[in-house]
């Protein structure tokens, strides 16, 4: 049976951050991606694009699917950010893996999943700044790549190459040929040839 992903997009969804994740995972992968939203309302990117959506996050079941991805936006900063403790509960229960990228990490950190695991984000001091029950500061990891611990990826909006990578592995998709693919769409932050 074929992977399925849930993927969350609000508001204003910053386009890039998941795009390469669905792709990948529907095209390379032979896997499902879902697209989910807050109340199961359209939504549009903040690059202008509008997507429909499969239905209400808020009912998501982990027995459909594989993993819960939270896209970021900037809807996380602000006080319309949607609650997702319902479902990020039902999939830690489930022992199903929970990722967020970006401004989505806020919410992984208000709901207390980032107080003992190591994680990363956008910078050091915003998970504090939005979320001051955030307990995490020793555990958070200043890199460029995403980061896995126990069930949660985290990564900053600078990182979907290396979020897909974690994602599509902690489901089980992950293959050498597939992260070299992966890994071609970084070559262009290596310096080139002089």
């Amino acid at each position: 049976m074929a992977k399925r992903l849930a993927i969350v997009l609000t508001e204003g969804y910053a386009d890039w951050e998941c795009g390469l994740l669905m792709a990948t995972a529907r095209g390379d992968c032979g896997a499902e991606t879902v697209v989910l939203t807050p109340g199961g309302a359209g939504v549009t990117s903040l690059g202008g694009v509008s997507i429909s959506s499969a239905g209400a996050v808020e009912a998501v079941s982990p027995d459909g699917f594989d993993v819960l991805v939270l896209c970021g936006g900037t809807i996380w900063q602000s006080d319309a950010a949607p609650d997702l403790s319902a479902p990020v509960g039902r999939f830690m229960a489930a022992g199903k893996p929970v990722a967020g990228i970006c401004d989505a990490t806020l919410e992984l950190a208000r709901l207390g999943l980032l107080d003992d695991r190591a994680h990363t984000g956008n910078f050091s001091g915003q998970m504090k700044q939005v979320g001051p029950a955030y307990r995490g500061e020793a555990l958070y990891r200043n890199q460029p790549q995403a980061v896995r611990d126990r069930g949660v990826i985290t990564a900053s909006g600078a990182a979907p190459v290396s979020f897909a990578r974690e994602i599509l592995n902690a489901i089980g998709l992950g293959s050498d040929e597939l992260f070299g693919y992966l890994g071609m769409y970084g070559d262009e932050h290596k310096k080139a040839p002089a």
